[in-house]
């Protein structure tokens, strides 16, 4: 069961299955923008990253001198074990909490609230994490959503491009077979605020961004505008992906990234993670802005 909030622009629907959005939809004009998680190509449509982002260097980290399994970006994703504790009319709140189950793979006592506030044409999802126990915790968090592109019939991927807010000359770290993050770099973007969409530009996996200087990036028409922005002042990578050839690009915002071919496998020294102090909590919110 979704569940669904509304403004006078929007409605949003959220599926508690791993707490994940499943719909943007502008109400006057029907159009969806996010994407339907199409199996033929990719089933997820916005899954949450926790504990980890990406892939653990053969398939394990260790905390605390012992090894704990985890699969790729964490525990939330396709967990039933969300619940729905707050609902008004524009807003959702569900949790997350640690257990015994939990404990397995993260062994840390955590609080993970998520918080959708929809107000016009403006989707706000917090994040708020707490370490319920009583020595400090790690962890890294991502957001991952898919939006329709194209989003009309008669349009080409080709006629969109993702736009910047600032000049950017970035390379992005390329991607292993085994989804880890190699060592070499590739040049993408040069002095531009623009990132062109073709069907090829993922072909050796997602765009991985470390250097940015925007914390906002906007789906744009070359001849309509732009049509979406994802604004992501508290997250510091960005990975830009979809699979190659289908009809969709994620734009995700990261606080931490997966492992490199050369990780040691502490988990407390994985690049990008984050510390939580005990009985202490992180709020950290990106925003979803239609724009047309």
């Amino acid at each position: 069961m979704n569940y669904t909030i509304e403004s006078g622009n929007l409605l949003v629907k959220v599926n508690p299955l791993g707490i994940e959005l499943s719909s943007i939809k502008n109400k006057a004009t029907g159009l969806e923008y996010l994407w339907q998680g199409d199996p033929n190509f990719w089933k997820g449509q916005a899954p949450v990253l926790f504990p980890i982002i990406g892939a653990l260097k053969d398939g394990f980290t260790v905390i605390n001198g012992q090894k704990y399994e985890m699969p790729k970006h964490g525990i939330v994703r396709n967990s039933s074990k969300p619940e729905l504790v707050e609902q008004t009319d524009s807003t959702l709140r569900f949790r997350l909490s640690g257990d015994q189950e939990s404990m397995l793979n993260y062994p840390y006592n955590f609080q993970l609230d998520i918080l959708f506030t929809l107000k016009g044409k403006s989707l706000s999802v917090e994040h708020h994490i707490s370490n319920l126990g009583d020595s400090a915790m790690f962890y890294s968090l991502g957001a991952h959503p898919a939006f329709n592109c194209p989003l009309k019939d008669g349009e080409e991927y080709e006629d969109y491009f993702l736009e910047f807010e600032q000049l950017e000359t970035d390379s992005t770290w390329l991607v292993e077979k085994n989804g880890l993050i190699g060592l070499d770099q590739k040049l993408v973007l040069n002095h531009t605020d623009k990132l062109h969409l073709n069907k090829h530009l993922f072909d050796e996996d997602a765009l991985i961004f470390k250097n940015l200087k925007s914390r906002k990036v906007s789906l744009t028409h070359h001849s309509r505008g732009p049509i979406l922005s994802v604004k992501f002042e508290d997250f510091n990578y960005l990975g830009i992906w979809a699979k190659p050839f289908a009809p969709f690009v994620c734009i995700e915002p990261w606080l931490g990234i997966g492992d490199s071919v050369d990780s040691n496998q502490d988990f407390e020294e994985k690049e990008g993670i984050l510390k939580l102090e005990p009985h202490k909590s992180h709020t950290k919110v990106y925003e979803i802005t239609i724009l047309e």
